[in-house]
């Protein structure tokens, strides 16, 4: 592997996310530079790896997965998910995701995951991390109002319009999850009913920025 450090495309619609992770990476530039912020899409400055976090995203997206492998100015391509389901894992690898990483994962690991993966190593969770409810050291948009990320994403697809069986398809969870999920999310926020949560993630930057 070359001396330099890796270069990484971060890709996630809202740019809290974004910048979450930019800040987490920040202490090891000398090994991980970061050279593309742009929220989705494709182009930009070559990389050697594509970081695809995939808050407010279907699990494993195909369409964004696909666009991605198209795009000569990436290199190899790694989920970022607190979602490690083994299928989705499977799915992943299948699309041609060369890395599937789990955001319980300390800095220093995520790191060292990345660089595995641009050196052209297969990475998957190997179930070696300590998981608690918020173990995510990135950020997301309602965390400082209190919201896990799993809450947080819930309440921003619902913003998006998106039904309960739909918001459950894409997390890739039951809808007795889900429906915890935006119980526990609700009584954070103060609402109690859809149209107020609609308002309250509005107010509270829950929106992409094409939606907002």
């Amino acid at each position: 592997m070359s001396d330099r450090p890796v270069r990484v495309r971060l890709l996630n619609d809202f740019d809290v996310v974004v910048a979450g992770l930019r800040s987490m990476l920040a202490p090891f530039a000398h090994r991980i530079a970061v050279v593309e912020t742009e929220a989705g899409g494709v182009g930009g400055r070559p990389a050697d790896l594509a970081l695809y976090d995939t808050f407010g995203r279907p699990q494993a997206d195909p369409r964004g997965l696909a666009e991605l492998r198209a795009d000569p100015g990436v290199g190899e391509i790694a989920v970022y998910s607190w979602n490690t389901d083994p299928e989705l894992v499977a799915q992943a690898l299948a699309q041609g995701c060369r890395g599937y990483l789990d955001k319980s994962l300390p800095a220093a690991e995520l790191v060292a995951r990345l660089e595995r993966i641009a050196a052209g190593e297969t990475v998957v969770p190997s179930g070696d991390v300590t998981r608690t409810a918020d173990a995510s050291p990135g950020d997301w948009p309602g965390r400082r109002a209190g919201l896990s990320e799993r809450e947080a994403e819930a309440v921003s697809l619902i913003a998006q319009g998106y039904t309960n069986p739909e918001i459950a398809a894409r997390l890739y969870v039951t809808g007795n999850s889900l429906k915890s999920y935006i119980r526990s999310a609700y009584r954070k926020m103060g609402v109690e009913r859809r149209a107020q949560a609609v308002r309250w993630a509005i107010a509270h930057g829950l929106l992409p920025p094409d939606d907002a």
